[in-house]
C-alpha cells in the first residue's frame, strides 16, 4: 500500500501545478474548478485511496452552481471501489487511463546531458510549441495559460539555431518536483531533446534540494518508454469519470 502521506503530498502538488481558476477542499477531496482542456485542472480528485463517498453530491453541486461539467479523477486502486461504484450509479464512466510515475530526481538529472535552458518566466517561442503543427491549436493555448499560472515553476526549452524544439515545466511544491507540459515539435521528435529537460528538470530538483519527482502521462502515450529508461516507476494508475 502507497503512503497516504505520499498520496496526499502528491495530489496536493498535481492541482497547485496546473493552477486551476477556483479550488475547492470538500471534505478530504480537493476539487479544481476550471474551463480548460487540462483534465487534472478540473476534475475531483481524492487525498486518500481510501475515500468514500459522502462528498459526491456537494462536488456535483460545486461544478453544477459555477455551470461547469463534473468530472473527477479517481485511482485504480481496491480503496476507492466504493466510489467508482457511486459514479458508475450516478451516470459516470471511466476515460483516458493515465499512469502517475515517480523518480529520484538524482537518478533523473544524469539520464543524460541536462543542455537545456531554464525560464523564470516562459517566453512567446516557448508557448507557440504548443500550438505548432499536430497540436490542437484550443488544447495548446489552454495548457500554456494554465501552466503559466503555475505558483512555483521553471519553464524549460531546447533550442537550436535560433528555433525552439522542446519545451516542458517543472513545478515544486509540497516536497515534489512535478513535469508537466513535454513537448517537442513534430519535425524534431526522436533526437534526445524530452531526455535532455528530463535531465535539467532533475538538476534543478536536486538545487532546491528536492528529491522527489513525479509525473503523469496517458497510458497509449509512447513518451512511457523513455520515462521508464529516465528512472520513473509506476506509482499508481487512475481514470477520468465523466
Amino acid at each position: 500500500m502507497i503512503d497516504p502521506r505520499l498520496v496526499e503530498s502528491l495530489e496536493r502538488a498535481t492541482v497547485e501545478a496546473v493552477a486551476p481558476v477556483e479550488v475547492l477542499e470538500i471534505a478530504g477531496w480537493l476539487v479544481p474548478l476550471d474551463a480548460g482542456t487540462v483534465g487534472r485542472a478540473k476534475s475531483a480528485v481524492p487525498l486518500s485511496h481510501e475515500a468514500g463517498c459522502e462528498a459526491l453530491d456537494e462536488i456535483l453541486a460545486a461544478y453544477g452552481t459555477r455551470g461547469l461539467p463534473p468530472a473527477f479523477r479517481i485511482a485504480d486502486v481496491e480503496g476507492l471501489d466504493e466510489v467508482r461504484a457511486a459514479l458508475q450509479a450516478r451516470g459516470f464512466g471511466p476515460a483516458k487511463p493515465t499512469w502517475v510515475k515517480i523518480a529520484d530526481a538524482l537518478t533523473l538529472s544524469g539520464f543524460c546531458v541536462p543542455d537545456a535552458e531554464l525560464l523564470d518566466t516562459p517566453d512567446a517561442a516557448w508557448g507557440e510549441v504548443f500550438l505548432g503543427e499536430g497540436f490542437d491549436p484550443a488544447d495548446g493555448a489552454s495548457r500554456v495559460a494554465t501552466l503559466t499560472r503555475s505558483p512555483d515553476a521553471l519553464y524549460g526549452a531546447v533550442r537550436e539555431h535560433g528555433r525552439t524544439l522542446a519545451v516542458g515545466a517543472v513545478s515544486f511544491g509540497r516536497g515534489w518536483a512535478g513535469v508537466h507540459g513535454m513537448r517537442t515539435a513534430r519535425h524534431a521528435r526522436g533526437r534526445g531533446y524530452a531526455g535532455r529537460l528530463l535531465a535539467a528538470f532533475g538538476g534543478a530538483a536536486l538545487a532546491r534540494d528536492v528529491r522527489r519527482v513525479f509525473l503523469q502521462v496517458e497510458e497509449p502515450n509512447p513518451a512511457r518508454s523513455l520515462y521508464r529508461k529516465a528512472g520513473f516507476e509506476a506509482a499508481w494508475r487512475y481514470c477520468y469519470w465523466g
